[in-house]
């Protein structure tokens, strides 16, 4: 079984600061990153910023400074970002940096040398804003104005000389992969648009611009730039610096397992991408993910709007870990997902505080005042206790399953579920009624806290910091954690000395409370 496994989120256009839209795709992507390398696999979590194109010129013309200094700036807000998002990422790629330049001249030379790229002249509707080519059926007239139907975002008729890729001539053959692989593309609603729209009908593709001169040179001609698209795409290669296909990186990590992107740039993953490397005889990613966007009043985010959320005040009033939290349970994964923070508080008070926290807190506190502040010995499992722990181990195989499909709310819904069973289970079993029956006591107090130590491990992708916390309980560290361990219900040592921790969540007062 092949252990390596390589993640990517989009890579970020640093025109603005960044959003919750952008924390999202980190902190899922952190997730699956955490999920597998405790599961013992070989990680390569990549993000990064695409500093290119006519939008990020006109940004730095504005600020009356250089593009790169404008670039500078604002990626190191991104670097930022993922170090308060607690990300594990390995690499970030920055589309300014020679290594990718390198990679992304070569590819545009090897599309040359597979006869796939021919100069001509394109004349249509181009959005700066979302960088890319639209047809006709694809705009309106809102306001007096051609807007993109998908995006709203204004569009203008641009006539010049061009380079294009023959993505015509890659239809029939993206369409036969999407049928042989038919796991390539997710969700199931997305794959069904991009075969519909391939179906109707691909054109070329204008790769190179004249009209402005931010960007990378297209080889052995100044006057083109390579087209934005083409450039940020091929950062998934050129952090794995192709085009030496023989170093470590590439050999261990590509073809990627997941990029995990936006649905608003699905059409460049699933069509553009794959017919590049097609065209350039390269192994194709395994997965396209597009997940759905996180609203503001139902509406996406843009700067334009105004409705951006800025998801450092959020961490600054609530903490990462509730935010982490939230955005993986509350939004259903592949689709839309409102920001509420009248839900958020519910998911601190409810679930991180109440049933996380409190059960932490209760079994310790019961443990080191009946069980000599220490993991109980003398234990004699009944069934109640068996039935409870066993269900770690049946279910182990499945949410391995379910994770490779990203299914995230199967996976949140079982922690749910255990933490609801955990409490019931303390509950109904009455400890603090068995002090004449010390080895049903300490039976009661070891299973809980055993289920304390699965639940933890299994919380440790969504919220990291905290779970590190709960398991100070137990004097286990970051390396500890072993997915495998949770199938096996005798582990926790007994006799070994427990720590009591501090409260983990602390709860949110509500003005109705």
């Amino acid at each position: 079984m092949n252990k390596n496994f390589y993640i990517t989120t989009p890579i970020y256009y640093p025109s603005a600061k960044p959003h919750m839209g952008h924390a999202y795709s980190s902190i899922i992507a952190d997730f699956f990153a955490r999920f597998k390398r405790i599961d013992g696999f070989n990680v390569h979590f990549l993000t990064g910023t695409d500093e290119h194109g006519l939008k990020i010129q006109r940004s730095a013309e504005k600020k009356n400074i250089e593009p790169l200094l404008f670039c500078d700036e604002i990626s190191e807000t991104f670097r930022n970002l993922s170090s308060k998002l607690n990300l594990t990422n390995t690499d970030f790629i920055r589309t300014t940096e020679d290594r990718h330049k390198k990679s992304v001249q070569h590819l545009w030379s090897e599309l040359e040398k597979s006869g796939d790229i021919y100069l001509s002249k394109y004349s249509g509707w181009y959005s700066v804003s979302d960088e890319a080519y639209y047809n006709e059926d694809e705009i309106e007239e809102l306001d007096g104005e051609k807007i993109a139907k998908s995006s709203k975002s204004k569009v203008e008729w641009i006539e010049e000389e061009s380079f294009f890729f023959k993505l015509s001539k890659w239809q029939n053959s993206l369409l036969d992969y999407y049928e042989k692989n038919p796991n390539f593309i997710s969700p199931e609603s997305r794959k069904n648009e991009v075969i519909s729209f391939v179906k109707s009908g691909l054109k070329d593709l204008s790769v190179s611009r004249k009209s402005f001169s931010w960007g990378i040179k297209v080889p052995n001609n100044n006057e083109h730039i390579i087209y934005v698209w083409l450039d940020a795409l091929t950062n998934y290669i050129s952090a794995l610096n192709y085009p030496d296909k023989n170093n470590d990186l590439y050999k261990e990590f590509w073809p990627a397992t997941i990029h995990l992107i936006g649905k608003d740039i699905l059409r460049f993953h699933a069509i553009y991408w794959p017919a590049f490397l097609m065209a350039a005889n390269l192994p194709l990613p395994k997965k396209v993910y597009g997940h759905g966007w996180i609203l503001s009043d139902n509406v996406k985010m843009s700067k334009s709007k105004g409705n951006i959320l800025d998801p450092l005040e959020i961490i600054d009033n609530y903490g990462l870990d509730p935010l982490r939290y939230y955005l993986i349970k509350e939004v259903s994964f592949g689709n839309d997902g409102n920001i509420s923070q009248e839900r958020l508080e519910d998911c601190i008070n409810s679930d991180l505080a109440n049933n996380y926290g409190n059960l932490c807190q209760r079994v310790t506190a019961f443990a080191s005042k009946n069980c000599d502040e220490k993991i109980p010995q003398d234990i004699e499992f009944i069934k109640d206790d068996k039935n409870i722990l066993e269900n770690y181990e049946k279910n182990l195989q499945t949410i391995r399953e379910k994770i490779d499909n990203q299914d995230i709310n199967f996976y949140i819904n079982f922690i749910v579920n255990c933490l609801f069973d955990a409490n019931k289970y303390f509950n109904d079993q009455e400890p603090w009624k068995k002090k004449d029956d010390k080895k049903r006591l300490n039976t009661i107090v070891y299973t809980t806290l055993e289920i304390v130590r699965k639940i933890t491990y299994l919380l440790y992708p969504i919220i990291p910091s905290s779970s590190l916390k709960a398991l100070e309980i137990f004097n286990l560290k970051e390396s500890d954690i072993n997915l495998s361990s949770i199938s096996n219900h005798i582990y926790l040592k007994q006799g070994n000395k427990l720590n009591k921790v501090g409260i983990l969540f602390k709860k949110i007062e509500k003005e109705n409370d």
